[in-house]
């Protein structure tokens, strides 16, 4: 479970201003829910999957977590680009005090890239780098997981498991989800947020959610 509780973040604009992305914003994520959050580009979804990781501070506010969140999928700052790829899995189990080795099998197996494990992440391709993430991401039993977009990664026999090993994970874990995909929000999520403005405004369904989403959006819903 995620609560926000009036939680606040803006940035400072070229022209001397702030944009806020959270303006005391107070919502809870409750356990075992799937959460898409639908957001104009620009609007700071990417940043409140940072905020609720922990990775990046509100202004003010607070964000509860109870349970092991999941760092950003699909947020490339998550690695460091010039260790390889066991390197940033050996520091990631000691950040959620797991056996390095075993990550390190778990993801080189999934992933079957055992002989790029010790290879600099900046070597790798963009779709080497997505499935390395996506395996790391699985390599960790989390409570919540936190994804910024889902997009198609390696071949179509790598994107069945991965999403297999997914929607497996998801039984027995929470989702927040940043998506303009409505497809992708349909089929993963029980309820959506938009984020707008500064505002995080919560809907019980998804078809209300993507109604209102479209109509902000001045679009049709796909």
């Amino acid at each position: 479970m995620v609560v926000l509780e009036g939680v606040s973040k803006s940035y400072r604009t070229a022209d001397g201003g702030r944009r806020d992305i959270l303006r005391d914003a107070t919502l809870a994520f409750p356990a075992g829910l799937k959460v898409g959050v639908l957001g104009p580009n620009g609007a700071g979804k990417s940043t409140l999957l940072r905020l609720i990781a922990g990775t990046e501070p509100p202004d003010a506010g607070r964000i509860h977590r109870h349970g092991r969140v999941s760092f950003p999928m699909g947020f490339a700052g998550t690695f460091h680009p010039q260790l390889s790829g066991r390197e940033n899995l050996h520091f990631l189990a000691r950040v959620y005090g797991l056996d390095p080795r075993g990550v390190v099998a778990a993801v080189a197996d999934f992933t079957e890239m055992a002989a790029e494990m010790d290879a600099p992440l900046e070597h790798y391709s963009s779709g080497m780098m997505a499935k390395f993430a996506f395996g790391a991401s699985l390599a960790i039993d989390f409570d919540v997981y936190l994804v910024d977009e889902i997009t198609e990664v390696g071949d179509a026999r790598f994107r069945a498991r991965s999403v297999a090993a997914f929607r497996e994970r998801l039984r027995h874990a929470s989702l927040i989800l940043v998506s303009h995909n409505s497809h992708t929000i349909r089929s993963l999520c029980d309820c959506c947020a938009i984020l707008s403005g500064g505002a995080l405004i919560p809907f019980d369904t998804v078809d209300e959610a993507l109604e209102r989403y479209a109509d902000l959006m001045g679009v049709a819903d796909a």
